[in-house]
C-alpha cells in the first residue's frame, strides 16, 4: 500500500493504523568497535546500549563495508557496495557519482515520513558542496558537518585545566553539552516532543567514540588508570604482507617525536581508557534520547536500530585507529529493536550494514529500490538462527586515504566466513592478487598468524570462490 495513502489513513482514523507506519530511530556511532563495547562486557560502562540489546535483536557478527566513515556511511545508506559507488575516499560524495540514487532517509521521505537529521549522519567534512544530504531530510540537517577537531570544549566562565599530559587525550570537568554529542542529544530529545504525533525517521549522528579523547572527566573517573591493560597482541601478525598494514595517522601523527610513533605504554593506557571514555559518553547521551522516546510512550510504536559506520584498534596488531580489513575494524555493533522484535536476543549470522537498508524497507511496508545490494535481515529477526549470508565483504584501499578524483594504487577485499577471514590485495588496475592473508578465527581469534601458505589448497580454492561471488571484479587465481 503505499504510504501516502496511509498516512491519510492515520489521519482519518488515528492510532488504529499506527502499526502500519512504525517510526524510526536510526541512531549513528563513529568509530564504536564491537569486542569492547556495552552488553555486559565488564571493561566497558554503558547501561543504555546495554539495555537496549535486551530489547531486541543484537548482531554479533556485522560487519562494515570499509573500515572509513564515508565509504561505510555512503554504502549503508544508499544500500549499494563500493565498487557500485566507485567510492573509497573521504572527499567524494556518493551522489557525484550516482546522482539519483534514492537514501534509506529520502525513501521514508518520499513515503510521506518526516525524515530529519541530528548530528554527524552522512560524511562530516570535505564535502563543502553537498554538507551531508539535503534532499534526504523533511527539514534542514542540524549539527552535521563540522571536523572532529573542532570538537572542544565550550563552557560559559574560565575552561577547566586538561588533567591529561597525553597527546589525543583531554579531561576536563564539563558538562555533557560542551561537546558536541551532550548537544546532539539534547537537540534529539527536543525533535521527538516536536514529531510525537507524525510518522518520523529521526536520525541521530554522535560524533563518539572518535578521536580526541575528551569526554568529560565523569566518565574517565569510570574507569581506573590501574586496571587499563594493554593489549597482549601488540605486535603485526606474523606472516602478514606489509600492505595490509597502515601507519595509523589519524593517532599516531600526534607521537611523531616518540621511537617508531608508537605511544609508550603509560600513553597507550592513557589512549585505551580515553577511548572507553568516550564511549561511556556516548552512551550517556544514547540513554537521554530513548529515555525520552519511552517518557513520550513511542517505544511501542518505534523501531530503534543502533549500529557504528567501523571498528578501531588500540594498539592490536600493532595498528592504531581503522583503515585496515582486520577483524577489529571490519566487525561493528548493531541492534534492532522493534514493537514486534522486541524480546532479547543474539544472532551469530553473518550481516553487513547495508543490509540496513531492505531490513528498514520491509519493516516500514516500504517499496525499497531495485538496485539494492543488501538482503533483508527481517528473516534473522524472525528466527535468529538463520543464516542469510555465507560470508561479509569489507574492502579497504592503499593508499590508506585515496586523493581526491584519484583512484587507489591497489584494493584489498576482504570476506569473513564462519571459520576464516579470507583477504587478497589486487592491483587495482589489472585486479592481479598482490598478496593474500589467511586467519583462522577457530584458533586465532586475535589475528595474529596469516596462515595462507599452510592452508590447504582446497581451502584456498574455497575461500577464493567466495571472495569471488561477492565482487565486482572477479578473478581465478591459480592455486600451487
Amino acid at each position: 500500500m503505499n504510504r501516502l495513502i496511509l498516512c491519510l489513513t492515520l489521519l482519518l482514523f488515528g492510532n488504529e493504523c499506527r502499526a502500519e507506519t512504525p517510526n524510526v530511530l536510526f541512531i549513528a556511532i563513529d568509530d564504536l568497535r564491537a569486542d569492547l563495547n556495552c552488553y555486559g562486557n565488564s571493561q566497558i560502562h554503558s547501561p543504555n546500549i546495554d539495555q537496549l540489546a535486551t530489547r531486541g535483536t543484537l548482531f554479533n557478527r556485522a560487519y562494515c563495508q570499509q573500515a572509513v566513515c564515508n565509504p561505510s556511511r555512503s554504502s549503508m545508506l544508499t544500500g549499494l557496495r563500493l565498487d557500485t559507488l566507485h567510492l573509497w575516499d573521504l572527499p567524494t560524495h556518493f551522489r557525484q557519482r550516482i546522482e539519483d540514487v534514492v537514501t534509506l532517509p529520502q525513501l521514508f521521505k518520499q513515503n510521506g515520513y518526516h525524515t530529519q537529521c541530528v548530528g554527524k549522519i552522512f560524511h562530516n567534512w570535505r564535502q563543502d558542496e553537498y554538507r551531508g544530504d539535503a534532499v534526504s531530510w523533511s527539514v534542514p540537517q542540524e549539527m552535521h558537518y563540522n571536523s572532529h577537531g573542532n570538537d572542544k570544549a565550550m563552557v560559559e566562565g574560565p575552561l577547566p585545566a586538561n588533567l591529561s599530559d597525553v597527546p589525543k587525550c583531554v579531561i576536563r570537568d564539563v558538562p555533557d553539552e560542551a561537546y558536541f554529542d551532550g548537544r546532539v542529544a539534547q537537540r534529539a530529545v527536543e525533535v521527538l516532543k516536536e514529531v510525537k504525533d507524525k510518522p518520523f525517521f529521526l536520525a541521530v549522528g554522535f560524533w563518539k567514540p572518535h578521536s580526541h579523547f575528551n569526554a568529560p572527566k565523569k566518565y574517565w573517573d569510570l574507569y581506573d588508570p590501574g586496571e587499563i591493560k594493554l593489549p597482549v597482541n601488540r605486535e603485526n601478525p606474523k606472516n602478514v604482507p606489509e600492505i595490509a598494514l597502515h601507519n595509523g595517522q589519524e593517532i599516531l601523527r600526534s607521537y611523531k617525536d616518540f621511537p617508531h610513533q608508537y605511544p609508550t605504554d603509560h600513553q597507550a593506557r592513557e589512549m585505551r581508557r580515553g577511548y572507553y571514555a568516550n564511549i561511556s559518553y556516548m552512551d550517556a547521551q544514547v540513554g537521554k534520547v530513548l529515555e525520552e522516546l519511552d517518557r513520550l510512550n513511542l517505544r511501542n510504536n518505534t523501531i530503534v536500530v543502533l549500529w557504528s559506520d567501523h571498528g578501531f584498534h588500540l594498539g592490536e596488531n600493532g595498528l592504531w585507529a581503522k583503515t585496515s580489513n582486520f577483524e577489529l575494524d571490519a566487525r561493528v555493533p548493531m541492534i534492532i529493536s522493534t514493537p514486534v522484535f522486541n524480546q532479547p536476543q543474539r544472532t551469530n549470522s553473518l550481516v553487513e550494514l547495508l543490509d540496513i537498508y531492505p531490513t528498514l524497507a520491509e519493516l516500514c511496508h516500504l517499496q525499497a529500490p531495485d538496485n539494492l545490494e543488501g538482503k533483508s535481515l527481517v528473516p534473522i529477526l524472525k528466527n535468529p538462527r538463520t543464516t542469510l549470508k555465507r560470508q561479509a565483504l569489507t574492502q579497504h584501499c592503499r593508499p590508506a586515504y585515496p586523493r581526491y578524483g584519484e583512484d587507489p594504487k591497489a584494493m584489498g577485499y576482504s570476506i569473513r566466513t564462519n571459520r576464516f577471514r579470507y583477504t587478497e590485495w589486487r592491483d587495482f588496475q589489472t585486479h592481479a592478487v598482490l598478496a593474500t592473508e589467511v586467519y583462522d578465527h577457530r584458533h586465532d581469534p586475535s589475528e595474529t598468524n596469516n596462515v595462507f601458505e599452510s592452508t590447504s589448497n582446497r581451502n584456498k580454492q574455497r575461500l577464493a570462490k567466495q571472495l569471488n561471488s561477492v565482487i565486482s571484479r572477479p578473478v581465478h587465481r591459480e592455486q600451487n
